[in-house]
């Protein structure tokens, strides 16, 4: 079965998008649009835009967004997924990919998510740290047995988990792991706490649009962060999305249930090979590439 998945934040890159915008008139039709909904020209951004600018959340989001959403509306009937995922924001991509959200509402959604998430950050100081090569079970033990907020917040494959929460225990909790035997457990350059009780603020505001927006049933099934299971249900699936931001990412296991599930081609649509490099981590048995429109 063929599987579409889609990227999160960290995958952007200056001049993204300006390929598809100069082959595909679709693409500049959908830019453009984007352009006018956001109310600034995001496309002078991504396509001449600094590494800098690039890096504003209000900006990052819904540039990974466009691009992999313009690309899957510019791939036509090429494009046919049976089974659709995406790591934390990218989930937003691949609902528009299966025809939960609307093109135009799901933009509006990544807006207000990077918004809120941006206002949340600056409430309380707060981080997230990589931890390489150690079980998912120890990191998970070591969190909860540290003072403060520290959770684990993305399992992006075996022996990569991220951990989200405040400063200081996120600190702690490095050096604890480091310890315990972890190859690596670095701070990362990100502006707060994401998939953490940290994020609540952010999480009761987007969980107000998602509520007032429109969710149709999808041609395929979703994987979501949340479940890491097949869903299927509009409502289900509305409701699972308003939990995402302070829920872990299960990515790891997303994938595990996709190729159980008969996953056997996996096609990353958007910016970046980031998702392709972890699924040759997760199984190796499956194959991994970028979504091609030449």
């Amino acid at each position: 079965m063929k599987a579409y998945i889609f990227p999160g934040q960290g995958a952007q890159y200056t001049g993204m998008g300006l390929d598809l915008y100069e082959k595909s008139s679709l693409a500049q039709e959908y830019f453009e649009k984007a352009n006018d909904i956001l109310g600034f020209s995001i496309t002078d951004i991504m396509f001449e835009g600094t590494a800098e600018q690039l890096k504003e959340t209000k900006v990052t989001q819904p540039a990974i967004f466009l691009h992999s959403v313009i690309l899957a509306k510019v791939l036509g009937d090429s494009f046919q997924p049976e089974m659709v995922a995406g790591h934390s924001l990218g989930e937003l991509s691949a609902l528009v990919a299966n025809s939960v959200l609307s093109f135009e509402d799901g933009l509006k959604l990544v807006s207000k998510r990077a918004l809120a998430m941006q206002k949340a950050c600056e409430i309380a100081p707060s981080t997230m740290a990589a931890v390489l090569g150690l079980d998912d079970k120890v990191v998970e033990e070591t969190c909860a047995e540290i003072d403060g907020i520290v959770v684990a917040a993305n399992y992006n494959c075996p022996g990569q988990l991220v951990i989200s929460g405040e400063i200081e225990a996120v600190e702690k909790a490095c050096a604890v792991l480091t310890e315990k035997g972890a190859k690596r457990a670095i701070l990362l350059p990100v502006g707060g706490a994401f998939h953490s009780p940290m994020m609540e603020p952010a999480r009761e505001e987007l969980a107000a649009a998602i509520e007032a927006t429109e969710f149709n049933e999808p041609t395929c099934p979703v994987y979501q962060n949340v479940t890491a299971s097949a869903v299927t249900s509009a409502d289900e699936i509305k409701k699972n999305l308003m939990i995402q931001l302070t829920a872990p990412v299960r990515w790891t296991q997303s994938i595990q249930a996709m190729v159980a599930d008969g996953g056997t081609e996996f096609i990353e649509v958007g910016p970046g090979k980031v998702l392709q490099g972890l699924m040759r981590k997760i199984d190796r048995n499956v194959t991994a590439s970028g979504a091609s429109f030449e």
